[in-house]
Protein backbone atom coordinates (compact mmCIF):
# COMPACT_ATOMS: atom_id res chain seq x y z
CA UNK A 1 0.00 0.00 0.00
CA UNK A 2 1.77 3.04 -0.94
CA UNK A 3 -0.88 5.40 0.73
CA UNK A 4 -0.91 5.59 4.51
CA UNK A 5 -2.16 8.06 6.96
CA UNK A 6 -1.92 8.13 10.52
CA UNK A 7 -2.91 11.19 12.66
CA UNK A 8 -3.79 11.89 15.60
CA UNK A 9 -4.56 15.26 17.87
CA UNK A 10 -5.79 14.67 21.60
CA UNK A 11 -6.31 18.18 23.66
CA UNK A 12 -6.78 17.61 27.63
CA UNK A 13 -5.16 17.47 31.13
CA UNK A 14 -2.11 15.72 32.62
CA UNK A 15 -3.47 13.18 35.28
CA UNK A 16 0.39 12.25 36.20
CA UNK A 17 3.89 14.17 35.56
CA UNK A 18 5.59 12.45 32.53
CA UNK A 19 8.10 9.80 33.83
CA UNK A 20 11.34 8.31 31.65
CA UNK A 21 10.02 5.50 29.98
CA UNK A 22 12.76 3.82 27.51
CA UNK A 23 15.70 4.45 25.68
CA UNK A 24 16.34 3.68 22.58
CA UNK A 25 19.26 4.16 20.15
CA UNK A 26 20.59 6.68 22.82
CA UNK A 27 17.74 8.55 22.69
CA UNK A 28 14.72 9.28 25.64
CA UNK A 29 11.27 8.70 25.67
CA UNK A 30 8.88 9.86 28.30
CA UNK A 31 5.10 8.60 29.30
CA UNK A 32 2.22 9.91 30.72
CA UNK A 33 -1.48 9.61 31.13
CA UNK A 34 -3.92 12.44 29.02
CA UNK A 35 -7.20 12.37 30.41
CA UNK A 36 -10.06 13.44 27.61
CA UNK A 37 -13.62 14.00 28.12
CA UNK A 38 -15.93 12.54 25.86
CA UNK A 39 -19.77 14.55 25.01
CA UNK A 40 -20.97 12.06 27.25
CA UNK A 41 -18.83 13.12 30.35
CA UNK A 42 -16.88 9.34 29.83
CA UNK A 43 -13.14 9.70 30.52
CA UNK A 44 -10.52 8.17 28.14
CA UNK A 45 -7.55 8.14 29.44
CA UNK A 46 -4.71 8.17 26.84
CA UNK A 47 -1.22 6.64 27.42
CA UNK A 48 1.18 9.31 26.05
CA UNK A 49 4.51 8.80 24.49
CA UNK A 50 7.05 11.60 23.85
CA UNK A 51 10.71 12.04 22.70
CA UNK A 52 12.70 13.72 25.35
CA UNK A 53 13.66 17.01 22.66
CA UNK A 54 9.81 17.61 22.50
CA UNK A 55 8.94 17.94 25.72
CA UNK A 56 11.92 20.14 26.59
CA UNK A 57 11.20 22.65 23.74
CA UNK A 58 7.27 22.48 25.38
CA UNK A 59 5.66 26.11 26.48
CA UNK A 60 4.01 25.74 29.50
CA UNK A 61 2.91 28.93 29.47
CA UNK A 62 -0.43 28.78 27.00
CA UNK A 63 -2.80 27.45 29.78
CA UNK A 64 -4.21 24.48 31.70
CA UNK A 65 -4.81 21.81 29.10
CA UNK A 66 -2.30 20.25 26.47
CA UNK A 67 -2.51 19.85 23.33
CA UNK A 68 -0.52 16.74 21.33
CA UNK A 69 -0.01 16.37 17.68
CA UNK A 70 1.17 13.66 16.45
CA UNK A 71 0.56 9.22 15.66
CA UNK A 72 -1.31 6.40 17.40
CA UNK A 73 1.99 3.87 17.81
CA UNK A 74 1.84 0.51 18.59
CA UNK A 75 4.38 -2.70 19.85
CA UNK A 76 4.17 -6.07 20.66
CA UNK A 77 5.10 -6.60 24.42
CA UNK A 78 6.73 -10.02 24.60
CA UNK A 79 7.91 -9.63 28.03
CA UNK A 80 4.79 -11.30 29.71
CA UNK A 81 3.47 -15.19 29.18
CA UNK A 82 1.35 -14.00 26.15
CA UNK A 83 2.13 -11.55 23.62
CA UNK A 84 0.49 -7.59 24.25
CA UNK A 85 -0.42 -4.65 22.35
CA UNK A 86 0.93 -1.82 23.65
CA UNK A 87 -0.64 1.12 21.98
CA UNK A 88 0.10 4.64 22.52
CA UNK A 89 -0.09 8.62 21.28
CA UNK A 90 3.36 9.01 19.75
CA UNK A 91 3.94 13.01 20.62
CA UNK A 92 5.11 14.78 17.63
CA UNK A 93 4.06 18.61 18.68
CA UNK A 94 3.18 18.93 22.43
CA UNK A 95 1.80 22.24 23.27
CA UNK A 96 0.34 23.46 26.68
CA UNK A 97 -3.34 25.75 25.53
CA UNK A 98 -7.03 26.37 26.99
CA UNK A 99 -10.04 25.17 24.60
CA UNK A 100 -12.93 22.68 24.52
CA UNK A 101 -11.47 18.84 24.80
CA UNK A 102 -10.34 17.34 21.60
CA UNK A 103 -9.83 14.21 20.12
CA UNK A 104 -9.39 13.35 16.95
CA UNK A 105 -7.96 10.58 14.57
CA UNK A 106 -7.23 9.73 10.82
CA UNK A 107 -6.06 6.70 9.58
CA UNK A 108 -5.14 5.05 6.27
CA UNK A 109 -4.46 1.48 6.32
CA UNK A 110 -5.11 -2.07 5.47
CA UNK A 111 -8.07 -4.78 6.84
CA UNK A 112 -5.22 -7.31 8.03
CA UNK A 113 -7.53 -9.36 9.86
CA UNK A 114 -10.78 -10.89 9.43
CA UNK A 115 -13.41 -8.35 10.53
CA UNK A 116 -15.50 -9.83 13.48
CA UNK A 117 -18.94 -8.44 13.80
CA UNK A 118 -21.85 -8.63 16.13
CA UNK A 119 -24.59 -6.95 18.39
CA UNK A 120 -25.20 -5.14 21.30
CA UNK A 121 -27.94 -6.38 24.13
CA UNK A 122 -30.10 -3.60 22.10
CA UNK A 123 -29.59 -5.02 18.75
CA UNK A 124 -26.85 -2.49 17.50
CA UNK A 125 -24.60 -3.90 14.73
CA UNK A 126 -20.65 -3.44 15.82
CA UNK A 127 -17.60 -4.74 14.14
CA UNK A 128 -13.88 -5.17 15.07
CA UNK A 129 -11.49 -4.31 12.25
CA UNK A 130 -7.12 -4.86 12.85
CA UNK A 131 -6.21 -2.26 10.28
CA UNK A 132 -2.32 -2.18 9.73
CA UNK A 133 -0.71 0.98 8.98
CA UNK A 134 2.52 1.52 6.99
CA UNK A 135 4.95 3.99 8.51
CA UNK A 136 9.34 4.10 7.24
CA UNK A 137 11.54 1.37 7.15
CA UNK A 138 9.00 -1.49 6.31
CA UNK A 139 7.38 -1.09 9.93
CA UNK A 140 3.89 -0.92 10.35
CA UNK A 141 1.45 0.20 13.13
CA UNK A 142 -1.69 -3.01 13.99
CA UNK A 143 -4.61 -0.52 15.16
CA UNK A 144 -7.77 -2.01 16.39
CA UNK A 145 -10.58 0.01 15.21
CA UNK A 146 -14.46 -0.70 16.01
CA UNK A 147 -17.02 0.72 13.46
CA UNK A 148 -21.24 0.93 14.54
CA UNK A 149 -24.55 0.47 12.43
CA UNK A 150 -24.09 0.94 8.40
CA UNK A 151 -20.64 1.34 8.47
CA UNK A 152 -20.09 -2.06 10.58
CA UNK A 153 -21.75 -3.59 7.93
CA UNK A 154 -20.23 -2.61 5.04
CA UNK A 155 -17.05 -3.02 6.46
CA UNK A 156 -17.99 -6.42 7.99
CA UNK A 157 -18.27 -7.96 4.98
CA UNK A 158 -14.79 -6.33 3.46
CA UNK A 159 -11.95 -9.12 2.57
CA UNK A 160 -8.61 -8.85 4.11
CA UNK A 161 -6.30 -6.56 2.06
CA UNK A 162 -9.11 -4.12 1.80
CA UNK A 163 -7.81 -0.34 2.23
CA UNK A 164 -9.67 1.62 4.77
CA UNK A 165 -9.93 5.13 5.18
CA UNK A 166 -11.53 6.03 8.71
CA UNK A 167 -12.06 9.16 10.95
CA UNK A 168 -12.89 8.68 14.59
CA UNK A 169 -11.41 8.88 18.12
CA UNK A 170 -9.28 7.23 20.13
CA UNK A 171 -10.46 5.52 23.20
CA UNK A 172 -10.09 3.70 26.18
CA UNK A 173 -11.97 0.55 27.83
CA UNK A 174 -11.72 -1.33 30.81
CA UNK A 175 -12.84 -4.77 30.86
CA UNK A 176 -12.40 -7.69 32.67
CA UNK A 177 -9.90 -10.98 31.98
CA UNK A 178 -9.69 -14.05 33.80
CA UNK A 179 -6.93 -15.99 34.46
CA UNK A 180 -7.57 -18.81 36.02
CA UNK A 181 -9.83 -18.25 39.36
CA UNK A 182 -8.19 -14.24 39.12
CA UNK A 183 -9.80 -12.13 37.21
CA UNK A 184 -7.77 -8.85 36.42
CA UNK A 185 -9.52 -5.61 35.14
CA UNK A 186 -7.28 -4.52 32.20
CA UNK A 187 -7.32 -1.55 29.82
CA UNK A 188 -7.80 -1.87 25.95
CA UNK A 189 -7.65 1.04 23.54
CA UNK A 190 -9.31 1.43 19.90
CA UNK A 191 -10.34 3.53 17.75
CA UNK A 192 -14.05 4.28 17.63
CA UNK A 193 -14.69 5.60 13.81
CA UNK A 194 -17.18 8.17 13.25
CA UNK A 195 -16.69 7.40 9.34
CA UNK A 196 -14.85 5.29 6.97
CA UNK A 197 -14.56 4.83 3.31
CA UNK A 198 -13.45 1.85 1.60
CA UNK A 199 -10.54 2.41 -0.86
Amino acid sequence: MEHSVNHVIVRGTLSQLPHLSHENHGKRFYGFPLEVERLSGTVDTLPVLVPEQVLCQMDLSGGSMLEISGQIRTYNDRASDTRKLVISVYAEQLAACEGEWLNTVELTGTICKEPVCRQTPLGRQICDVMLAVNRPYHRADYIPCILWGQTAWQVGACQVGTVLHLTGRLQSRQYIKMLGEESQTRTAYEVSAMTAEIL
